[in-house]
């Protein structure tokens, strides 16, 4: 009696509890799928990407990283030409009567020189100094000009100048790779040649000209580099 009471009063019975909407929206995607088919409406939830602070790029840290490389290419530079042209080719000397070895000799050589060479260095000497062109003496140009070309990119913000710059360096390589290459067959080849002596004595003294200016390039960078963070 008391049901029919509230049912004519209220004009409705309670609902019982999780019969309604509610119940409807507590169902789990598979449910949904099983009996809505294709046409089951599955609510999307997104999480938010997780960002770690300390690995973002600012241009600040990308700077400090390139210094970091140009200063292990400075010092590596620095300890190759000490160990090539300081301690290794003069130690050579002692292999060939005191003649100086024709990478040490900023002005050239001629034929005369080169055979007095040739007489007073034996076939290990000879060999010693090749292994050395193709370890150090090649380590050397390769590290110093990626470390100018690291240095005057990251210095020089026109384009042309900084191209104009970096052909410097880069020819540095060239011709030293080449000089190299034209003294170890000079030393090498049976019956000496006046043209193979010219070859390897223009480009031994051009290679230590293209250093020089290459050192000088180096300087300009840096001081074009500097101008803006004085400005700032």
């Amino acid at each position: 009696m008391l049901a029919k009471f509230v049912s004519s009063k209220f004009g409705h019975a309670s609902q019982p509890i999780g019969t309604g909407n509610n119940g409807a929206m507590a169902k789990t995607p598979a449910q949904r799928i099983k009996k809505h088919g294709t046409k089951a409406e599955i609510p999307q939830h997104h999480l938010p990407a997780v960002i770690n602070p300390s690995t973002a790029r600012t241009p600040q840290r990308a700077q400090n990283n390139s210094n970091l490389i140009l200063i292990a290419g400075l010092v590596a530079s620095l300890f190759l030409f000490w160990y090539l042209h300081l301690l290794t080719l003069n130690q050579l000397t002692q292999l060939s009567g005191g003649l100086a070895m024709p990478d040490s000799l900023f002005g050239g050589f001629d034929t005369s020189y080169v055979e007095q060479l040739r007489q007073s260095m034996d076939r290990d000497a000879v060999g010693q100094l090749n292994y050395l062109h193709k370890t150090a003496g090649t380590l050397f140009p390769l590290i110093f000009g990626f470390t100018w070309l690291l240095l005057i990119g990251t210095n020089v913000a026109r384009k042309p100048l900084r191209w104009a710059l970096w052909a410097i360096p880069l020819l540095f390589v060239a011709v030293r790779l080449w000089g190299n290459a034209a003294i170890d067959s000079m030393m090498t080849m049976s019956t000496l040649d006046g043209g193979a002596v010219a070859l390897a004595s223009t480009l031994t003294m051009a290679g230590w000209v293209l250093f020089l200016v290459s050192l000088l390039a180096g300087a300009v960078a840096s001081f074009l580099g500097q101008k803006p963070r004085k400005q700032q």
